[in-house]
Order: structure tokens, then C-alpha cells, then sequence
């Protein structure tokens, strides 16, 4: 079960992750707010965890190009951590918000961290890396990233730089993509494809842009059409039948709440909308 919060819209598909060290350097502070400027016409969602740092600034920047930013909490809505991002609450809702799987009370236990990075990765269609220490958080979400089959991204940096060799690991392993800036990213998740040469490509009012129609991708088709022929199903038996791993149905279904196309019931229950 998941809690949402503020205005979020799940129309847009392009969906991508921001997350790196709580320690941000001076180079990583000056490429998200470069990265964010050249995504900007492509008006991608931004998700991140709320936290010190890349989170942050991620947040911050696609608020600044006025693009859809979505925290993910590791606690309950009433909760705030840090205490000092409270500041940028109102601003997230107003176009975004919050999700978290905790309940309203639950405190931001340091297991709830680790839990919460399965959901950062889950709903994103790519996962950059901008900052990381040899080991931390950010290095989990890559990892969880790569075993939902999605696309990393790592900006490299200098040898000797503490905060680049988490980054450099995951390119020298094969396990992202060198990001030097928004142009990999573009070719790579095939933005350009879905730009019509006649179209405006800097934003459109949200308000023109809502559609009649939810997009669903290949497996929200599958996973739809299986539940309006057989009505509310149970997880283990969606997975089974329509052949997706649980841990990937999971993050899929997740989605698909919300865009609203389905909705959760008790039980581990699942019914279309």
C-alpha cells in the first residue's frame, strides 16, 4: 500500500531518478543544475528522496525549471526530515508532491532508507547517479535499478575525488552509463523519437497538455487487460499468470495506482478503475 501527497500526475512517462551523496561538492551542485536546465524542454518528472544533498538540489532545480518533482519519504506524512527541507513542502505540492509507503506516524527509521531506494528506482525509467562515496545509499538504488532492468547514469569525476569514486566504480563495472550531459540521457531513453519536428518542445500548460487517455506501457496493458477480464486478482497470481517477476509487478502496479488506473485492495489485492 502506498500514500501520496499533493498534486501528482503520472501522464507524462518520462519519469527519471536523481540521487547521490547527502555531501554534495561543488561540481555536483553546478552539473544537476546544468543537467536540469538542458532536460528542462523535455519536461521530464523528477524524483528523488528529499534528503541532503543531490535530493535536494534535484528537487530544488526542477522546481526552478517548474517541472513536476516527486519526493520519496521514508517515514509517515507526519513526519518532516530533515526538519529543514519543511521549507520546500508547499512548493512540491503545488506541482508534485510526496509518496511513501509508511503510515502517517511512522518515524524515518535509517532501515526505511534503504526500503524506500526500491521505490525511487521502481517508478523511474532511469536512475543518475550525479555524486557518490565509495559506498552509500545512492550505490542501492543503481543496484536495484540494474535488477529492474532499468537504465543508470553516473557523471564521472576525478580519481582522487572522494565523492566521484562511487560514480566511477558503477561506469568501471558496467553498471551505468557515463553521463557527461542531458544528450545521453535524451538518446539513450529515445526522447527525440517522441518529438514531433513541429512541435513546440518547450512546455505546453499543463492544463493544454492533459489527455483524455492514460498512457499504459507494453506490461500496464498486460497487467490491465488481465485484470478487466478476471476482475480483482491477488499479486502472487497476477505475477504467475502474466509472467513478471512479484519484484517487478510490484513497482508496476505502483504506477499504475498512480495514474490511477488501478487501485489496491486488502489482502494484497489488485482491480482496475
Amino acid at each position: 500500500m502506498f500514500f501520496k501527497d499533493g498534486n501528482i500526475d503520472f501522464s507524462n512517462d518520462r519519469i527519471i531518478s536523481i540521487v547521490g551523496t547527502r555531501t554534495m561538492t561543488n561540481y555536483g551542485r553546478d552539473f544537476c543544475e546544468k543537467l536540469m536546465d538542458e532536460l528542462a524542454p523535455y519536461n521530464p518528472i523528477i524524483v528523488s528522496g528529499f534528503a541532503y544533498g543531490v535530493d535536494i538540489c534535484a528537487h530544488k532545480n526542477a522546481m526552478k525549471q517548474n517541472l513536476q518533482t516527486i519526493g520519496v519519504l521514508a517515514h509517515g506524512f507526519e513526519q518532516i526530515y530533515p526538519k529543514s527541507h519543511k521549507k520546500y513542502i508547499h512548493e512540491m505540492n503545488e506541482n508534485g508532491g510526496f509518496i511513501t509507503e509508511f503510515f502517517h506516524n511512522e518515524n524515518p527509521l535509517r532501515e526505511n532508507f534503504l526500503k524506500r531506494n526500491r521505490i525511487v528506482a521502481g517508478i523511474s525509467k532511469a536512475t543518475i547517479i550525479i555524486e557518490s562515496a565509495s559506498k552509500g545509499g545512492s550505490l542501492v538504488t543503481a543496484d536495484i535499478a540494474n535488477s529492474y532492468d532499468r537504465d543508470v547514469f553516473a557523471v564521472p569525476g576525478k580519481v582522487t575525488d572522494l565523492m566521484s569514486k562511487g560514480c566511477n566504480q558503477l561506469i568501471q563495472q558496467h553498471k551505468a552509463h557515463l553521463l557527461e550531459s542531458a544528450k545521453d540521457i535524451i538518446q539513450m531513453l529515445n526522447w527525440d523519437i517522441w518529438t514531433s519536428s513541429t512541435q513546440d518542445v518547450s512546455r505546453v500548460s499543463t492544463s493544454v497538455q492533459k489527455k483524455l487517455f492514460v498512457e499504459l506501457n507494453e506490461d500496464e496493458e498486460k497487467i490491465y487487460d488481465y485484470l478487466q477480464k478476471n476482475g480483482s486478482q491477488v499479486l502472487d497470481l497476477i505475477a504467475l499468470e502474466i509472467h513478471i517477476p512479484v519484484y517487478q509487478l510490484a513497482t508496476i502496479l505502483l504506477q499504475m495506482e498512480l495514474k490511477n488506473v488501478i487501485k489496491p485492495l486488502p489482502g494484497k489485492m489488485f482491480e482496475i478503475i
